[in-house]
């Protein structure tokens, strides 16, 4: 993902800053509590195509 693209985008939820996890292809909202997937290279931010996070896992995001 193009860290250009990256810092332009935000939570359609919240307008609050995205995490990218390379590994799950996801950009992460954590005051959402949301992973929007990106597939084929494109962020898919819709919130019906997103995950809900556990508490683990929001836990587990860096601040």
């Amino acid at each position: 993902m193009d860290k250009k693209l990256l810092d332009l985008l935000v939570c359609p939820v919240t307008k609050g800053r995205l995490i990218h996890d390379r590994e799950k292809q996801e950009l992460i909202s954590r005051s959402a509590r949301l992973a929007y997937p990106i597939r084929d290279g494109i962020p898919v931010m819709l919130e019906d195509e997103a995950r809900e996070l556990s508490e683990e896992e929001v836990a587990r995001l860096p601040s």
